[in-house]
């Protein structure tokens, strides 16, 4: 500051600017302030273009900027949220992710959701590796039922992301023509599908063996569908008497269906599994075979909706000229009109009766209604009828009481 003070001696010297604190001021006067307008960063009429290079593949949607619009009609980009572009960056690389246990399951539904619309499940060497992170950290949220009625190309080009899904409630493989060794059958079966309650296999060409793989775990080692409540094994005409014994094993059944299939003596069958497992015959049909409410549910809906699309374009037919018909033009003929023909008459052969085989289990009435208690200070006399119904009760002999096994006892049955 002295050497400002001593410069200002001289005339010849002019006015001296010293700016402090943002502000500017004339030096040697405390009062006087210069008033400057605002730095501006960029003129009026400067405009602002983003560029994408070359080398960059990043879809615009993915770019760390969200465009919007104001109320005028300009167009205004802000940045994304640091939580939206880490979920981005995972969702990218979801194949490198070790484990999701313990993730949370709002942010889990977002990271899947993401990461399905970057088609990450339809890789065919990260795909399976990336679902599996979800099945085995989430369950029945990813999907806990499913159905998959008339989709045997589905099962066939998905079967390992199909098994790859624990938790199921619900499942529906109608006409998927299976047959007794497909390995989804043995899945079944398996440990990983001891959650599932309702199981449809109707019109599965499935006969005797193919029930008896399916009940074995059951039987003998109490494992695998042992809490079913529903099953439709309905439109398997292999299916004898002998099959429809081995699904008396499932003891927690509510709801059976073994309509269409090749029962011999559907009477004998009925008293059978009324007497075996308590299920009665249905006269009228049941509203749990109708599969009108089986749907596919949870967070993998609409990645098997896309699956679906993908195996049916893959397939479509192409269309090709026939050779007949090529042949035809070439050579003038005219093109036989197949209204025309006369179509030979078959002989009639007798409607094949169609056996309704529907069982559900009867409701139990908890809370019967209360004896009616006689009014007097003497009991009523017994009459003739009632004394000797009580004689005839007392004559027959005694039920045997039930046997109870020991725990020696089960760990020897549990060897086997």
């Amino acid at each position: 500051m002295s050497q400002i003070s001593d410069l200002q001696g001289h005339e010849d010297i002019g006015p001296i600017y010293v700016r402090e604190k943002g502000q500017l001021s004339l030096a040697g006067s405390h009062c006087v302030r210069i008033k400057t307008p605002p730095v501006r960063l960029f003129s009026k009429g400067f405009s602002v273009e983003l560029c994408v290079k070359q080398g960059d593949t990043c879809k615009p949607k993915e770019k760390p900027f969200i465009f919007t619009y104001t109320e005028q009609g300009s167009l205004r980009y802000s940045a994304k949220s640091l939580f939206t572009l880490a979920l981005d960056l995972i969702a990218d690389n979801i194949q490198h992710v070790d484990s999701l246990l313990g993730f949370p399951e709002q942010v889990a539904e977002r990271l899947f959701t993401a990461a399905e619309a970057r088609q990450q499940f339809c890789h065919p060497q990260s795909g399976l590796k990336a679902l599996c992170k979800f099945t085995e950290a989430y369950g029945d949220l990813m999907l806990s039922s499913l159905c998959l009625r008339g989709k045997y190309l589905l099962v066939s080009e998905k079967l390992e992301e199909i098994r790859s899904f624990h938790g199921l409630h619900s499942l529906d493989l109608s006409c998927c023509k299976l047959g007794d060794e497909h390995e989804l059958l043995a899945h079944l079966s398996s440990q990983a599908m001891d959650s599932l309650r309702e199981l449809y296999l109707k019109d599965n060409c499935l006969s005797d063996i193919g029930v008896r793989k399916l009940s074995a775990p059951v039987r003998v080692l109490q494992r695998g569908l042992g809490k079913l409540t529903l099953l439709d094994m309905s439109c398997n005409p292999e299916i004898t008497d002998t099959g429809v014994a081995f699904l008396l094993g499932f003891r927690h059944l509510r709801f059976l269906d073994v309509s269409d299939t090749g029962v011999q003596d559907p009477i004998a069958t009925c008293k059978k599994i009324q007497t075996r497992t308590g299920l009665v015959h249905s006269k009228n049909p049941l509203n749990q075979f109708d599969h009108v409410d089986c749907r596919t549910q949870g967070w993998a809906e609409q990645l098997f909706c896309l699956w679906d699309q993908m195996v049916l374009s893959a397939v479509k037919p192409k269309k090709v000229l026939k050779s007949r018909t090529v042949a035809q033009q070439f050579y003038g003929k005219e093109k036989v009109n197949p209204q025309d023909v006369e179509t030979p008459v078959l002989p009639e052969t007798p409607a094949a009766t169609t056996k309704h085989l529907q069982f559900y289990r009867a409701e139990v009435v908890k809370n019967p209604a209360p004896a009616v208690s006689h009014s007097g200070h003497y009991p009523l006399k017994r009459g003739k009828e009632e004394k000797h119904a009580e004689g005839a009760a007392s004559s027959q002999p005694a039920k045997k009481s039930r046997v109870v096994l020991t725990t020696e006892d089960w760990d020897l049955l549990n060897s086997y």
